[in-house]
């Protein structure tokens, strides 16, 4: 039965690497603020298999006013098992995690070829489309919590 647990920071690394910064350096796959205490790191699991990471962090951005503000930041689900709604569980079990943190914003900087995966999951696009160099186009996206 496949669940979603905590992890450390090095965990999401070789998952981040394989989905993420494929050809790049493995030390471009961590992040700053990886190791913060106020950073969660999730696993999506079935039996002992790793299949997807998600990492949270308590982080502001200053396009949002919000004072409670979290940043999702490599979320990554093995390519052999993309498009079979893990991805989906990760992003929700953040929130879940989120909100006991009494979070009033969640956003991130999302890939655009990622961008209607999110907005299915209720998440809005702001702004223009910006280039992460080394990395690619992508839209600065969020969704407030209630």
């Amino acid at each position: 039965m496949p669940f979603i647990q905590e992890i450390s920071a090095s965990a999401t690394i070789p998952m981040r690497h394989i989905v993420l910064r494929h050809g790049k350096p493995i030390e471009s796959c961590w992040f700053d603020g990886d190791e913060l205490p106020s950073t969660f790191h999730f696993g999506y699991f079935d039996e002992d298999n790793l299949l997807g990471v998600i990492s949270v962090f308590e982080n502001q951005n200053p396009k949002f006013f919000e004072e409670k503000q979290f940043q999702i930041r490599g979320m990554a689900v093995s390519p052999l098992y993309q498009k079979l709604g893990i991805g989906a569980q990760l992003v929700q079990f953040a929130e879940k995690e989120i909100a006991k943190k009494r979070g009033k914003i969640i956003w991130f900087n999302a890939r655009i070829t990622t961008s209607e995966f999110y907005i299915k999951l209720n998440y809005n696009i702001s702004g223009s489309v910006f280039d992460i160099k080394d990395v690619g186009l992508h839209y600065l996206m969020f969704r407030k919590l209630n």
